[in-house]
């Protein structure tokens, strides 16, 4: 499988994009050797859902959309509150989701197994209080599995959620294969693949249902989060865009969800969800369809005989 070419200028486009997400001087991605390495396959091959969801342009309004969503809870938002510096390095934090995302899909077996131990050192060092949505101090950290479960539902459901609104390519096997395959990202972070939602609707439902048992609330802190996720200190050319990336977030959401973050949709749905998909298109033009991490993930895959298959 040959990846397209790309023009000069889209070769320079791509070094700039790669630049803002990743924070990397030189344009490639950091995580680039890591995904390149070795002989093996990882948990994903090319024709399963997280790896075409995942290398959509979709996933810029999935990964805000995730971040409202993780504003939701206390404990969560305590863990990045007390333990990062996102007002000062958001895009150092966004590199390391990335890092972790991007490894996990398209690594190895020994890279997947490198970065989550990577990602358990940092969570053995969040720890700490919060309050309650009911108003009680309660002890946490990021390694107890229901903190893990949430930020892991609500990656799962922003990344899907977003996709199926502005993406037209189609999920292998559907949205629950998605659900079902991208479980098996969080076992060596701790959580037992087995005990987590395999299905949409089940995790929409999860959802619905850590609200209504007060779990999921909106605090001082949680306001202060979304403002900053509204207006986060971006150049100014690439405030407008990610203004209507920010749009297009909010449309994903519920609207008992849009109320808790006190967000609204300040466009109509029927113009939002065109323009963003056109957008996200127009970046997609602009960079080109080219991807080192895929050529390289592709590359390894074949070494290790397993790609393409037959």
């Amino acid at each position: 499988m040959k990846q397209p070419q790309t023009t000069t200028f889209q070769q320079k486009m791509a070094v700039k994009f790669v630049k803002l997400l990743s924070g990397s001087p030189t344009g490639n991605p950091p995580w680039l050797d890591a995904v390149a390495e070795g002989d093996t396959a990882g948990l994903f091959l090319p024709n399963d859902a997280p790896w075409l969801v995942h290398n959509d342009m979709a996933t810029l309004v999935g990964g805000i959309r995730a971040l409202l969503l993780q504003a939701l809870h206390p404990g969560s938002l305590a863990g990045v509150a007390q333990h990062s510096r996102y007002k000062v390095d958001a895009l150092g934090r966004l590199a390391g989701t990335i890092r972790w995302l991007t490894i996990t899909t398209y690594g190895s077996t020994q890279a997947i197994a490198a970065e989550a131990g990577r990602v358990n050192r940092l969570h053995d060092r969040v720890n700490g209080e919060y309050t309650t949505g009911a108003g009680q101090r309660e002890q946490y950290s990021a390694r107890q599995t229901d903190l893990l479960r949430w930020v892991h539902i609500a990656f799962c459901d922003a990344f899907l959620t977003s996709h199926e609104m502005f993406s037209r390519e189609p999920i292998p096997g559907g949205a629950d294969n998605y659900v079902a395959q991208w479980a098996r990202s969080v076992e060596l972070l701790g959580l037992d693949p087995a005990t987590l939602p395999t299905k949409a609707e089940a995790m929409h439902a999860e959802i619905q249902q850590l609200i209504a048992d007060g779990i999921l609330t909106s605090t001082e802190q949680t306001r202060e989060v979304v403002s900053f996720i509204r207006r986060p200190p971006l150049k100014p050319a690439t405030r407008i865009a990610y203004w209507f990336l920010f749009q297009g977030a909010v449309q994903t959401l519920p609207l008992n969800i849009r109320r808790m973050l006190g967000v609204r949709a300040l466009l109509p749905k029927w113009f939002v969800v065109p323009l963003v998909s056109s957008g996200l298109r127009g970046i997609r033009a602009l960079i080109g369809n080219r991807s080192p991490i895929v050529e390289a993930a592709l590359a390894r895959l074949q070494r290790a005989g397993v790609w393409p298959i037959g």
